[in-house]
This record gives structure tokens, C-alpha cells and sequence, in this order.
């Protein structure tokens, strides 16, 4: 624990009363999915994914991921969420692609790969937080993004999304323990534009104030907002207190991804002019698109106790004895077997997976079909379908049916219904079931691959 005592971070953390939980997730698959996004399909581009195993194509908002999943790739054994974000790969001088392996942060372990997930309190710790609701789940960022938001520069929404390029290895040195979110001299909005000897961190905060009626939306963010303030160089988002709007007055814990990416490998293959090989996997050369998508999954009030009762300043597994620990070794062996028959690492790849030429912007990226990319699952390696839907004056999910059984390959959409009900799919590429909404809801689209009542 003396570690501590030499962080900068730590010093100004303690005049904040600062207090979180922060623990690893290893890796559970990389793969073209995104439930929330594109259910039921495959996903335009690929995400890597952490937490529960109970991660499928389809999430309703009524599973019960704690007793779905039989194993989770994170540090708590309580928590069965799911986590995921896009990948980066690196741009080689011939044009072709290799996957940006990722590495364990700081004081995490020996996981594989995977992201250190934090769950931050108020400053003040008079300022309780809300648990999140079972089905709860959420998107920060927007893939489509080329240039940077027209908004406050010194607001949490402005740098929600940044990346740190380490040229030093040490936890205690400044271009790690200087809080993220907090200063052009460590952190940028875009991706690097230069290379990074150690490797480089993206960090995505999300929205920590809820409408308080809405586990989800259409668009995956609206029921949930960022607090209001302004972002001090010295504290960052993460050291912020901030205030929730009246539209959102529901305070939830700060959710803050952080992963690392070995570019390790790469450092000598840097272009001495020209643009950055860094790419996104959905063609972003800027990192102005970086998101992450959030399934809540935390057994019964196992969140809420450890945010009413862990107040390390670090966030250390350790100091919050209401969690049980995960073993490395166990987080390790949590994995989960592709569902979509094609690779995205490991290999050298022609182009990125998907239909996904790089795009540079500034102008918002469109979407791109008809390259020939694999848009059908294996068969077999999709679980069935969730329990009923929910009752009550949560938002209702219908989810498809069981995928069927075939001898070869099949497209996952579920098949035609008659009508479909509110947050039902109900259009998009490739959907060949219902096309109308029950009354008083219609059907909009989403984006070319989802259209859903509302």
C-alpha cells in the first residue's frame, strides 16, 4: 500500500476525499457483435468485449445476467456485466492491418488484455449514489465522429473521450498518475499523433446522472447525461464533483474505462511523415469516434454495497472486503467462442473486418455495405433466447427467437411476426420479420441496420 504515498494523483485525490472501486476485466471475446446497437445480427465492426459470459447477440432488458453467466473475465465475482469498445489496429506501409494487442494497466494483475473498469463516487460523500437498475444499459460516444464536438472545451462531455500515449513505463510518472480527462500536456481528444514507446491508454468516461424512469432509449443515451461543471486541469473528470441536470437528477456511480493498448510492437514501423497508422475498427483514423457500449449485470444490491462501504482512495480490490475476488487464473479461463466465422486478429489482415474503409472525416461517416464481409453466425454458438419480458413501467425489449438449426451458417434476424411491440426491431438490413409497430408507437430507423418501435 505505500505505493500510494508517492502519487501525485494520490495527494490530490485525498484533498478531493476522493473514493472509487477499480479492478481489471480480462479479455472474453473479440468479434463483430453489439447487442444494444445492432441485436440479432452482425455488427458493421468489431468490438472487444469484457465481463459476464452470458454476452450474447441479443441482451433484453429482463435478462438476469448474474444467473445467466456461469463465469466472469472481471476482478468481482459479483459482477456479470458486460463491457465493450471498439479496437484499434495499426496500419501498416502496405496497406494492411494488424490488431493492437492489449495489455494490463497499472497495478491490475495479470489478466488477459481486457480494460481496468472504475466505478467513481462524489467527491463529497454526502452525495450518495443510485445503484444502476437490472436491464440498465448505455453507450458513451458516437462511431460515426471525424472531428471534435462543437461544445464546451472544458466540460466533462468534452473529454469524456481521450487517449494517453505513455513514453514512460513507471505507475508513479506523470504521463500515468496525472488524472485522465484533465490536460492537453498528457492527454489528447484525437488518437496520438506521434508514436508511444509504452504503449497508449484510451479512457471513456460515461454519464453519471439518469432520468430515473428509463433503462434504456432508441438512441442508447438519452435517458442519461453528464453532469454540469468544468473541468479543472489538476483533477480532471475524475475528481470532479459536478452537478446532475433536473432533466437527469438520478446521481450513479462515474463508469471510466481504461485500456491499454501495446503499441510496443509497432514503434519502429511509424511513418516518419504522414498521417497516424492508428485506426479504429470502424474505419476512424481520428479517435474522435472512440465509444463504448455498458450492460449492467451486478448481482442483486452487490454494486450498492460496495459503493455505500469502499472508500479507498485508489480503489484497490483489496481494500473493499464486500466483493469477492476473482482469481487471474479464473479470469483467464472465461472466455467465449466467436459467433461470427471470420478473423480479426491474430493474422495480418487485407482490410478491416467489416465493411470499413477509413474514413477521415470531418464530415460524419456513413455507413458502407456490399464489400463482401461475413454477415451470417455459426451455427450452434448462439444460447437461446432470455427469459419473458419484463412488467411493470420499465421499457419493453421483445426479443427474437432461438437461432435455427441448419447445417450451415445461418442469418440470426428473428422471423416475420405480425406486429411488433414497443422497442421492438422492426426494420434494418437483412430484417425479414414484422415491419409495423402496436399502436401508439412507429417504426424509425436507428441506422441502415436497425429500425425499432417507438
Amino acid at each position: 500500500m505505500g505505493l500510494r504515498y508517492l502519487l501525485p494523483f494520490f495527494v490530490l485525490a485525498t484533498q478531493y476525499a476522493h473514493a472509487l472501486i477499480r479492478f481489471p476485466c480480462g479479455q472474453l471475446v473479440t468479434e463483430r457483435t453489439d447487442p444494444l446497437v445492432v441485436p440479432g445480427v452482425v455488427s458493421p465492426h468489431v468490438h472487444q468485449v469484457i465481463g459476464g459470459n452470458a454476452f450474447n447477440l441479443t441482451m433484453a432488458l429482463d435478462n438476469d445476467l448474474p444467473s445467466m453467466a456461469t463465469c466472469t473475465t472481471c476482478k468481482f465475482k459479483e459482477d456479470k456485466s458486460n463491457y465493450w469498445t471498439a479496437v484499434m489496429y495499426f496500419k501498416h506501409a502496405n496497406g494492411t492491418f494488424s490488431r493492437v494487442p492489449q495489455m494490463p494497466n497499472h497495478l491490475t494483475g495479470t489478466q488477459n488484455g481486457g480494460m481496468t473498469v472504475y466505478y467513481i463516487q462524489p467527491t463529497n460523500r454526502n452525495s450518495k449514489v443510485k445503484q444502476f437498475p437490472k436491464g440498465f444499459r448505455m453507450i458513451a460516444g458516437d462511431p460515426f465522429l471525424r472531428q471534435k464536438k462543437n461544445i464546451d472545451a472544458n466540460s466533462p462531455e468534452a473529454w469524456a473521450s481521450s487517449f494517453r500515449c505513455w513514453q514512460t513505463s513507471g505507475f508513479t510518472d506523470a504521463d500515468n498518475s496525472s488524472p485522465p480527462g484533465a490536460s492537453t500536456q498528457y492527454d489528447t481528444i484525437a488518437l496520438p499523433a506521434k508514436p508511444c514507446k509504452y504503449g497508449i491508454r484510451s479512457q471513456l468516461f460515461f454519464p453519471a446522472c439518469w432520468d430515473g424512469k428509463n433503462l434504456d432509449t432508441p438512441d442508447h443515451k438519452s435517458h442519461v447525461a453528464y453532469f454540469q461543471g468544468q473541468v479543472q486541469a489538476g483533477a480532471g473528470i475524475i475528481l470532479m464533483e459536478g452537478t446532475c441536470p433536473s432533466t437527469h437528477p438520478v446521481r450513479m456511480p462515474l463508469l471510466f474505462y481504461e485500456t491499454v493498448w501495446d503499441t510496443r510492437p509497432f514503434v519502429n514501423e511509424w511513418p516518419a511523415n504522414g498521417p497516424t497508422p492508428l485506426v479504429l475498427s470502424m474505419g476512424d483514423p481520428t479517435g474522435y469516434g472512440h465509444h463504448g457500449d455498458y450492460v449492467f449485470g451486478w448481482e442483486g444490491n452487490s454494486l450498492q454495497t460496495a459503493m455505500d462501504n469502499c472508500f479507498d482512495t485508489l480503489g484497490l480490490p483489496d481494500s473493499c472486503k464486500q466483493l469477492t475476488q476473482v482469481s487471474d487464473a479464473d479470469m483467464n479461463k472465461c472466455t467465449k467462442a466467436s459467433v461470427v466465422n471470420e478473423k480479426v486478429e491474430g493474422v495480418v489482415l487485407n482490410s478491416l473486418p467489416g465493411c470499413n474503409p477509413i474514413q477521415t472525416g470531418p464530415g460524419p461517416a456513413t455507413l458502407v455495405s456490399g464489400c463482401g464481409a461475413v454477415s451470417t453466425t455459426i451455427e450452434g454458438s448462439v444460447p437461446t433466447a432470455p427469459p419473458p419480458a419484463p412488467t411493470g413501467t420499465s421499457p419493453v425489449y421483445t426479443p427474437p427467437p432461438p437461432v435455427p438449426t441448419s447445417s450451415t451458417p445461418v442469418v440470426v434476424p428473428p422471423p416475420p411476426a405480425p406486429m411488433q411491440t414497443h422497442y421492438g426491431q422492426c426494420g434494418g438490413s437483412g430484417w425479414n420479420g414484422a415491419t409495423t409497430c402496436e399502436a401508439p408507437y412507429t417504426c424509425k430507423a436507428q441506422n441502415q441496420w436497425y429500425s425499432q418501435c417507438t
